[in-house]
């Protein structure tokens, strides 16, 4: 099963090279016991783009759908037997990044 591990913060600042070198570890240990499928970070709230083009409104908005004091930064997309292994792994994601972290399985 597939798990969306969701990085979460409050901050602006990127991670530095410490967390950097901690991610790395962690992608290549996800990499080398087959969890890994993908992970990518992303582009502050400032950077959003919402697009509404339900019954053709054509709206297209800057800015997040939501304001909020949090963000998603980051995300890791597992593969894991069941949602106690996704969550062991997010434990390991969480101290990596030194962030929090969500997770949710894929339907």
């Amino acid at each position: 099963m597939q798990y969306l591990v969701s990085v979460i913060t409050d901050r602006t600042d990127l991670a530095d090279d410490a967390e950097m070198a901690a991610i790395d570890v962690y992608n290549e240990r996800l990499r080398q016991a087959g969890h890994w499928v993908f992970a990518g970070g992303l582009g502050g709230p400032d950077t959003a783009t919402v697009v509404d083009d339900r019954e053709g409104r054509g709206l297209v908005t800057d800015g997040p759908f939501v304001e909020t004091k949090e963000h998603v930064i980051g995300f890791w997309i597992l593969e894991a037997p069941d949602l106690d292994v996704a969550l062991a792994l997010a434990t390991e994601g969480s101290r990596a990044c030194n962030r929090k972290v969500e997770v949710r399985p894929f339907l």
